[in-house]
């Protein structure tokens, strides 16, 4: 774990460095621009050799080992096939992974005992294989039953994941990166930077995590966790692909979340299409405020993307996939939540095809925001009603344990930031000229 944490701090560097030289050597670029080559730099500068089978997924893998969680099962039948087995042990593996759970080769009792001792004593070469499962780092359980993992990493990592129950649902809220480089002001994740995108056996794994730890089978997933989707389009759509088409789960069952990304709503809304043959999952957007000021208080990233152009591109994917979007709205006690803000927020969504989920605020130690009060929330919601906008109000849950996205991990670990120059130059809104 230590030489693995080495690599990683190693990368990590590399990371702020690739942001930093991106912002200094193009100046001239616009602030769109410039945030997408800086989030861009500040994932592909992670280390990911590749191996024959992510290279397939077309996906690079940071580990020293090669996952099968991920792989369809015409996938694992032709691995098998090429392990020189029969292509029944590929659908067998298939089982054992998403059906049964397995955590190990060697618990895969059904495989032939010299198959499974040839897979391990291939660990440590450029062939070695492994399932790709996370191991439990914490677990905390609140008294409202929602389940709080945090999950360790190849590369010596952690990410958070949750299990939220309600009746006969139970919702997975997985992490598409470890940290995240938005900078959101009330979001303890933001707090640490980004890390790293997450691979696909990564973000599958933490909806067999919670399978595991709860005992039930997930009904719903929403990609609300640590990290910002939209810069990880190709691995949370593959995702989308396995949890459906290898876990049984449906895309309309399924929450895609996002603060917004210049020129990226297009992009997901048509590599949706063309991955998963249709786009059915929900689109959530978050605003947390009815104008651009306010928005870019809260959020430092969307000065380089206003508050119109991020709502024409909405309107861009809604014509696109024929799917209505769903706007997220924190409430922050006397910060967003007055009426006249609602009724503000009624105005700039007139005539969309949206709808609106108010959110209580999870309170963080880095900040001093306040939960909006019951009236307030009340007011909110009946002004925006009364305005013919479809509203609904989400239910706090966890709240005695590290409820907010990013709190567990933070508290458990420090999660220092890796990448302190490239964050500060997103949180300041990526200004014409580079920091000094």
């Amino acid at each position: 774990m230590e030489a693995a944490g080495t690599t990683v701090a190693a990368g990590t560097t590399e990371a702020a460095l690739a942001c930093d030289s991106v912002l200094s050597a193009a100046p001239a670029l616009s602030p769109e621009a410039r945030f997408e080559a800086a989030a861009h730099a500040a994932t592909a500068a992670t280390p990911s050799p590749e191996s024959p089978l992510t290279a397939a997924r077309g996906l690079p893998h940071p580990a020293s080992t090669t996952p099968l969680l991920g792989l369809g099962q015409a996938q694992l039948q032709q691995w098998a096939q090429d392990q020189g087995q029969p292509a029944f042990r590929g659908r067998q593996l298939h089982d054992w992974i998403y059906a049964k759970g397995a955590r190990s080769l060697e618990a895969i009792t059904v495989l032939p005992k010299t198959w499974r001792a040839s897979l391990s004593a291939s660990a440590g070469s450029d062939q070695a294989v492994s399932i790709g499962r996370l191991p439990l780092l914490h677990r905390s359980d609140a008294r409202d039953g929602t389940t709080k993992l945090l999950l360790g990493t190849a590369d010596g990592l952690s990410l958070e994941t949750v299990g939220i129950p309600s009746g006969d649902r139970l919702t997975v809220c997985v992490s598409s990166q470890v940290g995240c480089p938005m900078a959101c002001r009330f979001c303890a994740t933001g707090k640490g930077g980004l890390q790293r995108s997450l691979l696909v056996h990564e973000i599958v794994d933490q909806v067999l995590s919670i399978r595991e730890a709860m005992d039930r089978r997930p009904s719903h997933v929403v990609f609300m966790g640590m990290g910002e989707p939209l810069l990880n389009i190709e691995a949370v759509l593959a995702a989308i692909d396995c949890l459906c088409s290898d876990l049984g789960m449906a895309q309309r069952q399924m929450t895609v979340s996002t603060v917004g990304v210049p020129k990226t709503l297009p992009t997901l809304a048509e590599r949706a299409l063309e991955r998963l043959g249709r786009a059915q999952f929900t689109l959530a957007v978050s605003l947390h405020a009815p104008d651009q000021r306010l928005r870019q208080e809260l959020i430092p990233t969307a000065s380089a993307y206003p508050l119109d152009a991020l709502l024409e591109d909405c309107r861009h994917y809604v014509a696109i996939t024929g799917r209505r979007v769903s706007f997220e709205y924190i409430l922050l006690g006397g910060v967003n939540d007055h009426p006249r803000q609602a009724e503000a927020l009624a105005k700039k969504l007139r005539g969309f095809q949206s709808h609106v989920n108010l959110i209580a605020y999870n309170p963080i130690d880095e900040e001093d925001f306040q939960r909006p009060s019951a009236e307030a929330i009340e007011s909110f919601r009946r002004t925006l009603l009364d305005r013919h906008v479809a509203v609904s109000v989400r239910a706090s849950r966890g709240l005695d344990q590290d409820a907010a996205c990013g709190q567990l991990r933070r508290r458990l670990q420090g999660a220092p930031n890796p990448a302190p120059a490239a964050a500060k130059a997103i949180a300041q809104g990526l200004p014409d000229t580079a920091p000094g």
